[in-house]
């Protein structure tokens, strides 16, 4: 098994974004998985936990989301990117879109057989993606943000698991209870896992473990092993 990182170009919205696709090419056709990053946007942590998927048969696209060139270096400047590119739902809907658009049409990759898992900001990238009717098998969200666009979805075909953190205050209790009334509202095959002793940010092992925010052994390694069993299922 060879497992490399391919940089991928590709536009959506009038820009250009450079996404890197992870996989084992001699592998032959493979599910394919879309991976968007937390609100510092693409770095080595989610190229290796795109490896860490491969490995398991898929092949990933780690997703550009800001745009080329565009990075967060600290919490200020991944916060101006973030709040940039959430301003109007209606361009993360396209540009979620186009990425899995982008997926589909790499090499090896079975258009038939497609999920997404997103971290943080990544996370409502995910839930997003499945509320614009991409036709994606299965998504995850890690610690994700749940508040809905300022549209009506389309119909939402994903299954979805849902990790949360109890303690995550960017996600209190109303807005846990209300995911999920919106998901029962519109049929969806969904889990929604809340652990606690654990807040945002739980699967970032470079933070300081914390049940606030920050990292979390314990829930990270739970929320990962159910990840992969939800894969199996959603993707074959």
């Amino acid at each position: 098994m060879v497992i490399e990182r391919t940089t991928h170009i590709h536009e959506a919205t009038g820009e250009t974004f450079e996404s890197t696709f992870v996989a084992d090419q001699s592998a032959g056709t493979q599910p394919g998985i879309l991976l968007f990053p937390n609100f510092f946007g693409a770095k080595e942590w989610d190229y290796a936990k795109a490896e860490t998927l491969a490995a398991q048969g898929h092949k990933v696209l780690v997703v550009d989301f800001y745009g080329q060139g565009k990075r967060g270096t600290d919490m200020e400047s991944s916060s101006k990117l973030l709040h940039d590119f959430m301003a109007d739902r209606m361009v993360v809907k396209a540009r979620l879109l186009a990425a899995l658009a982008e997926l589909k049409a790499l090499s090896g990759v079975d258009a038939a057989r497609l999920g997404a898992i997103g971290f943080c900001a990544g996370g409502k990238c995910v839930l997003d993606l499945a509320r614009a009717g991409g036709d994606i098998k299965g998504g995850i969200s890690f610690h994700g943000v749940y508040d809905a666009p300022p549209f009506p979805n389309a119909a939402i075909t994903a299954k979805l698991l849902i990790c949360d953190g109890w303690n995550d205050n960017l996600c209190p209790p109303d807005a846990k209870v209300a995911l999920c009334q919106e998901l029962t509202e519109a049929d969806v095959d969904f889990q929604f896992i809340s652990y606690g002793r654990t807040g945002h940010g739980f699967t970032a092992d470079n933070t300081p473990p914390s049940s606030a925010f920050g990292f979390q052994a314990d829930t990270n390694r739970r929320s990962w092993k159910l990840a992969l069993d939800f894969l199996e299922e959603a993707l074959g």
